[in-house]
């Protein structure tokens, strides 16, 4: 039967389409044969005859269809045209003839039943999978594209698939080939059909068998999900996987591959995302690369912020375990890249370079984040990643990373972990980290350069390799090289802390430290102390441990500084001595001697050779002699030096006595000697008779210019001793304590009498105010020496001689006032440079400031200094005296040599008299002194005041140190006749002066500038704001007490003994005749204020909101007696005592007591009390953003309410100050100097208002037009503010116009979130109107008041704010444009009331062209545009709206201030010139009777002829 049924096929295929087969014809052979080619396997199983049937049925079908089943030499022999084997196999099992008499559904069945019995076989299925053909198809692929046998036919393949899962386990471990692989071929069928008759069905299916499939299996399976079934039943599929994943994490990749490669909407996206997301805790680390590519490649501006999110929350990437650490430790700088994270971060690189919208939403991200805990050590790679992904997205993590590190948002602890933990990684991205430190530390912030030195310092230590540790040193070197001060400074510390931390690793690569000595001549003092303390420490290091490296760089260090100290120019002789210093205070200490010798020569003896070579350099340059002996003296405080140099330092200071003291013969001088035709005398002789020895001043100034420059070297000098002296007598001044008492031989005090001072000479008088200068300084160092013994626990000094020195010390303190006063009213009358005696800490550009700030004041009067032929005679003189003048050749330059570079002599008519002069008068001078000194003429002087012409030479003095400050703790009265503490004040003062001083350095410049605070001494400079506020905090109470005795004196007035101050000035032994007169009135009120002062500036430092003990005691030390009950009112709940907002609130109350009493008294008190008030409530501003960003939310709401109450109570005291009615002795010089002082008010008034824009309109339409310019008395006004008069009318009005303008920019933002038209409510666009309103009534109301004053400076800012204004409300008019259909009738009465005040504005413009008046022409530019900016927006607004109306535009008659017209464009006195002022502005009020040509008509009426009538009222 097989064989007719063969031949029927072979007949038929003749009569249609022979099939020609590429192999050679076979007979089936019969079932009885031997040569059967039934697998062996089915014979043996010994099939019956309805499977052999079946079988050859399936045959039969397939040889009719073309194709022939058995190919003994390969798979099934397929016709060349598939397509038609398709069509033709479809047509038979569709069609009802299905041969032989039965229907398709039976020859289907015969079909499905033969090849099922077929394929039983694994030989057999194998060729029916294996490619035939020349298209490499196989039999089942045709099959399964027949459609009306695919489902049967997919059921049947995956039923049979599971037979075959095991094979793969069974090989031993490998893998089968594909032509092997029954399971694999299988799946290989399914893949790229071209249809699936049934998509869900088979689905199913095929879900059902994944369930089941071994691991090998499913990941292929999953792999070809897109290419099997497509985009068919995504929801099935994707449930399907999510639940297979949760089963099985090990398929999590293809899983993904599967997901990406489908086409998912919205809703199965998101659900794929959610899936993914959830894996990242569970996956496997060499899984995480893919699936964050995954989750980054899916993300949409919809989610990308969501995966981010979860990203940064999920991923713990916390670097390498500890184990794996410490095993790459041990290998020596090699280290093995941890494979899992490095592929998550490529991974995350190439997904951010493949989608930027990812790197935006990851900084956005970032950016959100305000606490250091947020920050995570994923955050610092992805920055880092962004960094590199390009140039476009570098400034963008700069920027972030910077403001991040400013607002205290990140800490160190994640760069920790980042570079600390991931060495190989860190190494990858090396490039990045440097970048970014290198813009660290090249920031303005100082958080933001500490943050770079701390990568800089981690790279270091972590990256050992050479490579990377010369690139860290090759960037900090070019930092150094850069010329800015602090990125300077910032590099050089840096390099300290390595060359003491890792001082071994650095030695290798010293040779790179070379460069920073070729930007030596660029650096400031502080610099080169750690230039040479870096290589000071290497040369240290090496010596220690006899490398050849440390005799190279001594070698080198040495040479250096030879070179230097033997150089002739005084810069370089600078940078040697400290070069010299500092190298002896690392390598002579008494623990750093080593054993080994240079060049012969022991450490010790070379050390000293080059104190003596330094010392020898020094000697012909004072002030080099001044750094050599400040320096040494900061080394002996800092260092325990070899007994060797300590020796050689005590030789030095062997000559103290016989330089600088003279023998007394029972406290008095042998014999009266005249020095420079000046007799002599000795002042302030606090021991009496007792005293063996005095300063020989007088003489020393007189003689020889080498002994003047003795004086200059004189307080370093007993700097240095006193150091000595402590060191050598364990902490004691015993041994020189007689310099603390002995008197000063200075000019008889007679000569500063004004009878006598007129008949000096100049050098004389030049004499005389050099010696105060030497005077005052030898004192000021006497109380830094001192004050050690008092200050602090001094075991080594008794009681009793405590208060012998605190008694001898507060007497110093009188002799130094008097001294000074002095010195100032001297120089009063007698223009001089003083030498300088102190070298400097300079603070680059605060040094430059003050210098520049005198010049500016002195060009002032260049040209009446060289107008007359007598200002060029002293310019002569002058020049000559300086060129001669006493610091010697090589003398360091001083203000005024600035001044006479720039071409600029500060001169007086005393000082032309004093230049016409001769010297040859001396004779009548000394007759005239005698006559002066038997009438004993007293000196008044008014040291209370400020001490101008003293004060811009301030910085040359010699600084007291911080512990003169412990001088405010010891209050007592000797020898009075009765309790006045008062004639204690004026020590205070000066103390407080100087406290306030000292504050004033640690402020940056640009907040405050001072030229007391523009350079401070090296020992100063070198401490910290920290440690300055430690050292201080034991004052405060002090502080305090002094204060309230001011203030008491204030209450009760001058009436009260006037000895008392004689009688300490006679006890301190000033001079009897000298009456400097201290008012009490004025001393108190400046204590007052500068304690309030100081106050106000240390509560708002940093330092001190961060550290909450010293806050608490700075609050604690200005808390009231007792605080009212009512002062809590308000404040709900009331705080508890002790706590933060209890001690503002007391603080707070007790100044406020304070500006209460001061009212009665002192304008300058009560305005310095209010100011000290703003300070309290901005500090505890700052304390709360603090408090917000570092995430302490315990006090916010407590803290912020307290806030609230005292704003309303600032503005409260602002207000009763700006209304108080001052008497003439509480309002010094009246009104005319106190514009800052209101302004000031003013503003506090204003910006603690609760309602400051009604508060503005009340001031401006209603309090400032009562002003009246012309009124003979101020009494005349009566608008309830005294402070309001013709002397601050203009600082009114400046305030009230910036403050409205700032109220229209707060109010714009407000306008522009409040949406469309439709999404506004009308009673909330009718309160933005009316907003907007009340600052154009302000506006007009300001600028129609040049109506009646004709002031050029109230013109020009009327002109000026104006075009400001009109610039703001623009920002707003798409509000407008937006409500104008709902809300049209207040938005043109708004207009129109603005139009008002441009017309105005139009007229002053017009006025100052024809009047040449400049200050106000200069404004005219940028106010027209504004002002036709505005014009054309009001016509495009009225011109689209569809309101029936329109705007014309025309040009308005030339009108002046008072309305009236101009006959002229030019005005009468100046005919030449042709003013063309035609001016286009706006008018919708209709009024006819003024004029203007601008109207709103009807678009139906013609031009000017119809008036647009304002909304009637609802």
């Amino acid at each position: 039967m097989v064989l007719l049924h063969q031949l029927s096929s072979k007949k038929k295929r003749t009569a249609s389409s022979p099939f020609v087969s590429p192999f050679p014809a076979a007979k089936i052979p019969k079932p009885d044969q031997q040569q059967t080619s039934a697998p062996s396997s089915t014979r043996a199983a010994g099939r019956n005859g309805d499977a052999l049937a079946s079988i050859d049925k399936m045959a039969s079908i397939l040889a009719d269809a073309g194709c022939t089943l058995i190919n003994p030499l390969g798979p099934p022999c397929l016709p060349s045209d598939h397509h038609k084997l398709r069509a033709h196999l479809n047509r038979r099992f569709s069609s009802s003839d299905g041969g032989g008499g039965s229907d398709s559904s039976s020859l289907r069945s015969d079909f499905m039943a033969g090849f099922s019995s077929y394929i039983d076989s694994r030989q057999n299925l194998q060729r029916v999978l294996a490619p035939s053909g020349v298209r490499g198809e196989s039999l089942v692929r045709n099959l399964l594209l027949v459609p009306a046998i695919q489902q049967e036919l997919q059921s049947v393949l995956l039923e049979k698939l599971p037979a075959y899962f095991d094979e793969n386990s069974e090989q031993c471990g490998t893998s089968l080939s594909l032509e092997d692989d029954v399971a694999r071929l299988i799946i290989n069928q399914f893949r790229w059909l071209d249809f699936l008759v049934d998509p869900k069905g088979f689905t199913e299916k095929l879900m059902e068998v994944l369930s089941i499939s071994p691991l090998r299996l499913k990941k292929e399976i999953i792999g070809s999900l897109p290419e099997i079934i497509g985009d068919q039943n995504n929801e099935l599929m994707v449930d399907s996987l999510e639940q297979l994943l949760r089963e099985d994490s090990g398929i999590t990749v293809p899983v993904l591959d599967a997901y990406s490669n489908l086409t998912l909407d919205y809703m199965l996206q998101d659900q794929v995302i959610t899936t993914a997301l959830s894996c990242i805790r569970t996956i496997e680390g060499e899984q995480m690369p893919y699936l964050l590519r995954f989750l980054l490649l899916s993300a949409t501006p919809v989610n990308v912020r969501r995966i981010i999110q979860q990203i940064r929350e999920q991923l713990k990437f916390v670097g390498l375990s500890s184990s794996l650490a410490s095993q790459q430790s041990k290998l020596k700088g090699k280290f093995v890249v941890d494979n899992t994270e490095g592929s998550i971060l490529e991974a995350l690189r190439s997904s951010l370079l493949f989608k930027n919208m990812l790197c935006q939403e990851i900084l956005k991200e970032l950016y959100s984040l305000r606490t250091p805990e947020d920050f995570k050590v994923i955050d610092i790679w992805l920055l880092v990643l962004i960094y590199k992904s390009g140039e476009s997205m570098q400034k963008s993590v700069e920027k972030i990373l910077k403001k991040k590190i400013v607002d205290n948002c990140m800490s160190e602890v994640p760069i920790d972990q980042c570079i600390c933990q991931n060495k190989g990684l860190v190494k990858d991205y090396f490039s990045s980290f440097i970048s970014l430190a290198e813009y660290l530390l090249a920031s303005k912030e100082t958080k933001a350069r500490d943050f770079g030195k701390h990568i800089y310092t981690r790279l270091f230590e972590e990256l050992d390799d050479n490579y990377c540790r010369q690139e860290v040193l090759g960037v900090l070197v070019t930092h150094v090289g850069s010329g800015v001060s602090f990125e300077v400074t910032s590099a050089l510390e840096v390099l300290s802390v390595l060359a003491f931390k890792y001082t071994r690793e650095l030695i290798p690569h010293s040779s790179f430290l070379n460069g920073i000595l070729d930007y030596l001549e660029g650096f400031g003092t502080e610099n080169l102390h750690k230039v040479y303390e870096v290589f000071g420490q290497l040369a240290l290091s090496t010596q220690s441990d006899g490398s050849c490296h440390g005799s190279s760089i001594a070698h080198e260090l040495f040479m250096i500084v030879r070179k230097q100290i033997s150089h002739p120019n005084m810069k370089y002789k600078k940078m040697g001595l400290i070069g010299v210093l500092k190298m002896i205070s690392c390598l002579g200490e008494e623990n750093a001697f080593s054993l080994t010798a240079s060049a012969g020569k022991s450490d010790s003896t070379e050390i000293l050779e080059l104190l003596r070579a330094s010392l020898d350099s020094c000697k012909s340059v004072p002030l080099l002699l001044v750094l050599f002996y400040d320096e040494l003296t900061a080394m002996l405080e800092s260092k325990k030096l070899h007994p060797g140099i300590m020796d050689w330092i005590g030789k030095q200071l062997v000559e103290f006595e016989s330089t600088f003291l003279a023998d007394l013969d029972g406290g008095q001088l042998p014999a009266v000697e005249t020095y420079c035709g000046l007799e002599g005398e000795l002042w302030m002789n606090l021991d009496g008779d007792a005293s063996p020895v005095c300063l020989s001043i007088l003489p020393l100034v007189s003689s020889s210019a080498d002994s003047t420059s003795s004086l200059q070297i004189l307080p370093a000098n007993f700097l240095l001793l006193s150091a000595f002296e402590r060191l050598t007598s364990q902490g004691s001044l015993s041994g020189i304590d007689a310099l603390l008492g002995c008197p000063l031989h200075l000019p008889c005090f007679s000569y500063f009498t004004a009878a006598s001072w007129q008949s000096l000479s100049v050098k004389q008088k030049q004499t005389l105010c050099l010696s105060l200068y030497y005077a005052a300084n030898w004192i000021r160092e006497l109380l830094n020496a001192f004050c050690t013994q008092v200050a602090g626990q001094d075991e080594c000094t008794s009681q009793a001689v405590k208060e012998e020195i605190v008694v001898k010390l507060s007497k110093r303190l009188r002799n130094l006032i008097c001294l000074e006063s002095l010195l100032n009213r001297s120089m009063k009358q007698h223009n001089l440079s003083l030498p300088e005696i102190h070298c400097h800490a300079e603070e680059p550009g605060v040094l430059n400031q003050s210098k520049n700030t005198v010049q500016k004041r002195n060009k002032q009067n260049e040209v009446h200094c060289s107008a007359s032929p007598k200002n060029k005679k002293h310019k002569r003189m002058s020049k000559d005296s300086t060129s001669s003048d006493i610091n010697g050749k090589l003398r360091q330059q001083t203000l005024f040599d600035v001044l006479k570079k720039a071409g600029s002599t500060a001169t007086q008519e005393a000082t032309d008299a004093e230049a016409s002069t001769p010297c040859s008068k001396s004779p009548t001078v000394n007759s005239a002194g005698e006559e002066a000194r038997t009438s004993k003429e007293p000196v008044i002087t008014e040291f209370s005041s400020a001490a101008k012409g003293l004060e811009l030479q301030r910085y040359k003095f010699r600084p007291l140190l911080v512990q003169c400050l412990s001088l405010l703790t010891f209050s007592k009265n000797q020898e009075s006749c009765c309790s006045d503490p008062s004639a204690e004040l004026p020590l205070y003062l000066y103390l407080l002066q100087d406290l306030h001083s000292k504050l004033d350095y640690f402020i940056p410049p640009k907040q405050s500038f001072s030229p007391r605070c523009s350079r401070s001494s090296a020992s100063f400079s070198r401490m910290t704001l920290r440690e300055f506020l430690n050292s201080i905090r034991p004052l405060f109470p002090f502080v305090k007490s002094h204060f309230d005795t001011s203030v008491s004196v204030l209450k009760e007035g001058d009436e009260t003994c006037k000895e008392h101050w004689d009688i300490h000035s006679a006890s301190a032994g000033n001079p009897e005749a000298a009456s400097v007169i201290p008012s009490k009135y004025l001393v108190s009120t400046a204590v007052s204020k500068e304690v309030l002062k100081c106050f106000s500036k240390m509560i708002n430092l940093p330092d001190i909101q961060m550290d909450k003990s010293i806050l608490a005691d700075l609050l604690q030390a200005f808390q009231p007696n007792n605080i009212p009950s009512n002062v809590s009112s308000g404040i709900q709940p009331i705080p508890s005592p002790g706590t933060t907002e209890y001690l503002y609130l007391g603080a707070f109350s007790f100044v406020e007591n304070v500006m209460d009493i001061a009212c009665s008294c002192s304008f300058a008190l009560a305005s310095e009390s209010l100011f000290t008030l703003e300070s309290i409530t901005a500090s505890i501003k700052a304390l709360l953003e603090r408090w917000e960003k570092n995430g302490e939310k315990s006090q916010l709401t407590s803290m912020t309410r307290l806030l609230n109450v005292l704003h309303q109570r600032a503005s409260t005291s602002a207000c009763k100050l700006l209304r108080q009615e001052w008497d003439n002795g509480s309002l010094e010089n009246g009104w005319k100097d106190k514009g800052e002082i209101v302004q000031r008010m003013l503003q506090i008034y204003l910006d603690n208002s609760d309602s400051k824009a009604n508060l503005l309109d009340e001031l401006a339409c209603s309090v400032l037009p009562q002003i009246q310019f012309s009124s003979p008395s101020e009494d005349d006004d009566d608008h309830g503010f005294p402070s309001l008069c013709n002397a601050t009318f203009l600082v009114w009005y400046r305030v009230l116009h910036e403050a409205n303008i700032t109220i229209l920019n707060q109010k714009v933002p407000k306008v522009s979130k409040a949406g469309g038209a439709a999404a506004a409510q009308p009673e909330i666009v009718e309160k933005h109107l009316t907003d907007l309103r009340k600052s154009v009534n302000v506006l007009v109301s300001l600028v129609n008041l040049c109506r009646l004053h004709d002031k050029v400076n109230m013109h020009s800012m009327a002109v000026k704010y104006g075009g400001k204004f009109v610039d703001s409300f623009l920002k707003a008019f798409d509000y407008l444009e937006a409500h104008f259909q709902t809300h049209n009738d207040l938005i043109i009465k708004l207009l129109m009331e603005f139009q008002k005040g441009t017309r105005t504005i139009q007229t002053l413009c017009s006025e100052a062209k024809g009047m040449k008046q400049t200050a106000v022409a200069s404004k005219i530019p940028a106010t027209k545009r504004s002002m036709e900016r505005f014009l054309f927006r009001v016509k495009a607004l009225l011109l689209t709206t569809s309101t029936g109306r329109t705007c014309w535009i025309g040009n308005l008659k030339h009108k002046d201030l008072a309305g009236q017209v101009v006959s002229s464009q030019a005005y009468a006195e100046h005919q030449s010139n042709d003013v063309d002022d035609e001016n286009d502005d706006m008018e919708m009020d209709g009024d006819r009777n003024e004029d203007e040509e601008v109207v709103a008509a009807s678009e139906e009426e013609e031009v000017g002829e119809a008036e647009v009538e304002e909304p009637e009222a609802e």
